[in-house]
């Protein structure tokens, strides 16, 4: 991906933070970034099944399903959910599961008990789905891997039935210079500003039921330690939480000095759609 020199100075604005890159391209530059994402996160992090592990199962917990606990759910659509293995933990409570995912390599036929269905996504951000479809939307980390954020969470939010659940995590950092080669990133992916999120989802009408900040830098590499995802470790994502919470932190978009590293890089949120 190359970025051109008139582009520059819209490009530094997003590194600081000011705009979301690629929220206002044109349709042909959407279907470009949309062709280059299709199967980029399978081709970086999965390829096979037998060599994969889903590694956020205790952050989910912690930040989302706890909230959902007790609760059943008649219709549920996870946002590029791959094999759908962040809906293990609610499965046995859902009547209907339905996958959208890009990625012709992704396939489950059931999660649990629960038959599973695959839909494609559409470039320009439609769901293909009827108003108020589903009582729970799970989309975690996956906005960051599209460009249109606004309107995937116009749809997302169109989709939800009145008093459903959406849980949503993103990145809320740059993930370093997109205009360069960043090792075990895809090419297009890139944070979103938790000014901007935070702006887009209350702007729709979404109620912000919980928002809480997660993924510190110092939690990640206890990967080399422990030889298994941290976050799939309850004491570990606590942990993660108590760090989060330190008032002392950066507020940096595009972090460059260590300094300005030491924060949470992600957020969860749980969201409601007000209904009667």
């Amino acid at each position: 991906m190359t970025i051109k020199p008139s582009a520059d100075n819209y490009v530094e604005r997003c590194l600081r933070g000011e705009e979301l890159y690629g929220n206002n391209f044109s349709p042909e530059e959407i279907k470009e970034w949309f062709r280059d994402e299709r199967e980029a996160y399978y081709g970086l992090a999965v390829r096979k099944k037998n060599n994969y592990t889903y590694s956020y199962h205790a952050l989910n917990w912690l930040h989302g399903f706890s909230f959902l606990k007790g609760k059943s759910f008649n219709c549920v659509l996870g946002v590029g959910s791959a094999f759908g293995d962040e809906l293990q933990p609610i499965a046995q409570r859902c009547k209907s599961i339905t996958i959208l995912e890009p990625s012709e390599n992704f396939l489950v036929n059931k999660i649990g008990e629960v038959p599973v269905k695959y839909v494609k996504p559409s470039p320009d951000g439609s769901l293909p789905f009827p108003d108020d479809a589903f009582d729970l939307i799970t989309c975690l980390s996956v906005l960051h891997h599209i460009p249109n954020v606004g309107e995937v969470c116009r749809e997302i939010y169109r989709c939800l039935a009145p008093r459903g659940y959406a849980l949503v995590r993103e990145p809320i950092v740059s993930m370093g210079d997109w205009r360069q080669p960043r090792r075990g990133l895809t090419t297009r992916e890139r944070g979103i500003p938790l000014h901007i999120l935070r702006n887009i989802l209350k702007n729709l009408g979404f109620k912000i039921v919980r928002e809480r900040m997660c993924i510190y830098p110092l939690i990640p590499r206890l990967r080399y330690v422990l030889k298994t995802p941290p976050y799939n470790s309850r004491i570990c994502a606590a942990a993660d939480w108590m760090l989060s919470l330190l008032p002392f932190r950066s507020s940096c978009y595009h972090p460059k000095y260590l300094y300005q590293k030491l924060r949470p890089q992600a957020v969860f949120f749980v969201l409601s759609k007000p209904g009667p």
